[in-house]
């Protein structure tokens, strides 16, 4: 059977780097669906033995892929494995970052109990890594002549607010503003960068780190958490030629949390009962 995917929102052939693609969550997900969609997909980790076991699985006749090591804590391995990459699979299209996050990292306090090395972490783990990483794409993209997409895994944190994560909250912001940077610089150079916004998101790790969040389901106007291969569709949706003319955007992909109004507001009379 053809697949009846519109083409606009093939891959097909195009050369992606997936920074934290190996992970349960978002990563690996975000990793699927762009070889699901005809993409030649290399996958960093900090750890290359499962970065390596995800590009097996991704690997399919004409479709080559690869396992990368990369630590994006240093500058130096972010250049490494964007050269890497685009050895590895003949050039580079696209440039994905899924690394982040908050709790994994550093413990939940008020502003007056934050350290300076855990801001700075946070900091690195969220933002500053992605700035490292993206100018070593377009670098990349610039001797290629061909342009290229850069994606980037935000938060809805970014543009409300990060109570007891004030980093976190703060490096999604600049990432945000980032993005929209790099979409104007890049313009005329056919480089576009985009973000996906993320909600409370279900995963294995989620619920290995912070099973709190599985109870936030009553929060979210659509009466459910996210899913991972949902950010992932998006992410895919932002490096296709279906987004040709977006750029510097943010796609908020959080069941309408983010919109939510203040007042708890009652269930429609289908959903009684």
């Amino acid at each position: 059977m053809s697949d009846p995917t519109p083409a606009g929102f093939r891959l097909e052939g195009k050369r992606v780097l997936v920074i934290g693609g190996a992970g349960p969550g978002n990563g690996g997900a975000t990793s699927h669906a762009f070889a699901a969609a005809g993409a030649h997909v290399a996958v960093a980790d900090l750890d290359e033995g499962r970065a390596k076991g995800m590009a097996d699985e991704l690997a399919a006749p004409g479709r080559p892929t690869a396992g990368l090591a990369v630590d994006v804590r240093d500058s130096a391995s972010l250049e490494r494995v964007v050269a890497d990459a685009a050895t590895a699979l003949g050039g580079l299209d696209s440039l994905v970052t899924v690394v982040g996050g908050h709790t994994l990292f550093a413990p939940w306090a008020r502003v007056d109990e934050v350290t300076d090395d855990d801001w700075a972490l946070i900091m690195q783990m969220n933002l500053g890594y992605v700035f490292q990483a993206t100018r070593a794409a377009i670098r990349t993209f610039l001797s290629q002549g061909t342009g290229g997409t850069i994606v980037g895994v935000g938060s809805i944190a970014g543009a409300v607010s990060a109570p007891w994560q004030a980093a976190y909250g703060a490096a999604k912001a600049g990432l945000a503003s980032f993005a929209r940077s790099v979409s104007l610089e890049y313009a005329r150079d056919d480089i576009r960068m985009n973000l996906v916004a993320v909600g409370v998101v279900v995963s294995d790790a989620a619920r290995a780190v912070n099973s709190a969040a599985l109870g936030m389901a009553e929060s979210v106007p659509m009466g459910r958490l996210g899913d991972p291969a949902e950010v992932a569709s998006a992410a895919a949706f932002l490096a296709s030629p279906a987004s040709s003319y977006i750029t510097g955007q943010t796609l908020t992909v959080d069941g309408g949390v983010s919109h939510r109004f203040p007042l708890r507001t009652p269930a429609p009379p289908h959903a009684a009962g």
